[in-house]
């Protein structure tokens, strides 16, 4: 199965693990923020514990700067004491019973992270499952949107050359690789 969690499009690799984003070695971690970017549970606040007060800092003069974080976009901070680089900020949607264009946003929350990495020419990231937590996102259609998204992205050229998904639990990372799977057949 291990073959089956790796997938290529356009010289770039797309991974599936279970693990701790916070432990990822990589350019940049994307973080499943609120929009006042202070923090929070589960991913957020994992992020900003492991990173320290530097996240928070930035994240601070962020909002000071342009208000909440509105869902479906991102924002770049450092990644403090972690040894990823920088962490991305990005809200995913509350779900509302799949009617109020909440696959939208979820496809624009992975969409922008993806951009702004690449605007800031860097050449690895981490996505948590974004929105399948308190927000209450189905798994199974969220892994599809990220997955589906992210393979669309790198099909175009980037500086991103690998994209690691890493998921917290069992189900949760047999649904995002059952999705590579999927997309994985699609490109094919």
């Amino acid at each position: 199965m291990a073959d089956d969690l790796n997938c290529t499009v356009n010289q770039a690799t797309i991974s599936v693990i279970q693990g701790d984003i916070t432990h990822q070695t990589i350019d940049a971690i994307v973080n499943a923020a609120n929009s006042s970017l202070m923090g929070g549970g589960g991913v957020d606040g994992a992020i900003h514990r492991a990173g320290g007060s530097a996240i928070l800092e930035e994240c601070i003069k962020i909002v000071a700067k342009q208000g909440h974080l509105p869902p479906g976009k991102a924002v770049i901070t450092t990644a403090g004491n972690m040894k990823a680089k920088h962490v991305i900020h990005t809200v995913g949607p509350v779900w509302h019973g799949g009617h109020q264009d909440e696959a939208a946003v979820l496809a624009s929350a992975y969409r922008e992270s993806l951009k702004l990495a690449a605007a800031n020419k860097l050449g690895s990231i981490s996505f948590p499952s974004i929105s399948t937590g308190a927000y209450g996102y189905p798994v199974k259609e969220a892994a599809m949107i990220a997955l589906k998204e992210t393979a669309d992205f790198l099909a175009k050229a980037t500086s991103i050359k690998e994209v690691v998904f890493v998921l917290f639990d069992p189900h949760t990372f047999e649904a995002f690789g059952n999705a590579l799977q999927h997309v994985a057949r699609e490109k094919k």
